[in-house]
């Protein structure tokens, strides 16, 4: 089988509909990895929705009758109702468009995903290498958190599996923890661990307002926010990795690893400094 690296979705002219279907001429399936956490109403609906939506006609052109998509959790429970943000609105109107789209689809829905170069724990360990303390909103959102090797071997593995197609997959770790806990947990393993702050929502809404006005990509958002007031857990309803074949990995037992390996040797440097 021949299926279309995701990179090249990426790369590729994804505005020219043309190259779109030249781009899927000659692979067995495609695998849609396009998402984005930050941006405006209509950045989610170009990235989630009408991508989807042109990638599905792209494949009927070209033939193409395998599809895996990566979603999300949160709009496991945000299907049945107006979602509270425009990430989750737009990641359930993607799923809508392609479930009718006539392809043999499989749908991942992840938890936040960890590994060693990943943008959630780190994070979290590189601002408590800095701050004294750490201002914390959304502190009791609720996450499972799913090692991203794990999530390849969910694509592979549906790739793999014909009866995949036309089923759903809840991707998630095996335990369920606070937005604190995971801020507690990365600051203690890269090394300098800080006291938290816990912040009202309003607090939180205006320290992610001033925190968009600094250069570059976003750290937390207003949209973030309203996404964390969703559980971020697997609802039991849908089949999860165990269907799949896979055996969900612990964030203890490979999170440490990483975040010891990248973040103690900033601490020691700085011991070093102090002491020469």
């Amino acid at each position: 089988m021949r299926a279309l690296p995701n990179v090249d979705l990426v790369t590729a002219n994804v505005h020219d509909d043309a190259a779109l279907a030249a781009l899927l001429q000659g692979v067995d399936a495609v695998v849609n990895l396009v998402a984005i956490l930050h941006g405006s109403p209509a950045a989610f609906e170009q990235v989630h929705v009408a991508l989807p939506r042109r990638l599905a006609a792209a494949c009927q052109v070209a033939g193409v009758k395998r599809l895996v998509h990566v979603s999300a959790l949160g709009v496991a429970l945000g299907a049945g109702r107006e979602a509270p943000s425009h990430y989750l609105r737009s990641k359930t109107q993607g799923e809508a468009v392609l479930a009718t789209a006539g392809l043999g689809l499989t749908v991942l829905r992840p938890s936040v995903i960890f590994g060693a170069h990943d943008r959630f724990l780190n994070l979290f360990a590189t601002l408590q290498a800095f701050a004294p303390v750490m201002p914390l909103a959304g502190g009791a959102a609720r996450f499972q958190p799913v090692w991203v090797g794990d999530v390849a071997q969910a694509v592979v593995q549906a790739l793999a599996t014909p009866a995949s197609a036309g089923q759903t997959y809840e991707c998630a770790g095996p335990q369920v923890y606070t937005l604190s806990d995971i801020v507690r947990l990365a600051g203690r393993w890269a090394g300098h661990e800080r006291a938290q702050i816990a912040l009202p929502l309003w607090a939180g809404r205006l320290q992610a307002a001033a925190l968009a006005l600094l250069p570059g990509e976003p750290l937390m958002s207003a949209d973030n926010l309203d996404s964390m007031s969703v559980p971020n857990v697997a609802t039991g309803t849908l089949p999860g990795l165990a269907a799949l074949g896979i055996r969900p990995s612990a964030l203890e037992d490979l999170a440490p690893a990483y975040l010891a390996a990248t973040h103690r040797p900033t601490e020691l440097d700085r011991y070093r400094a102090r002491r020469y």
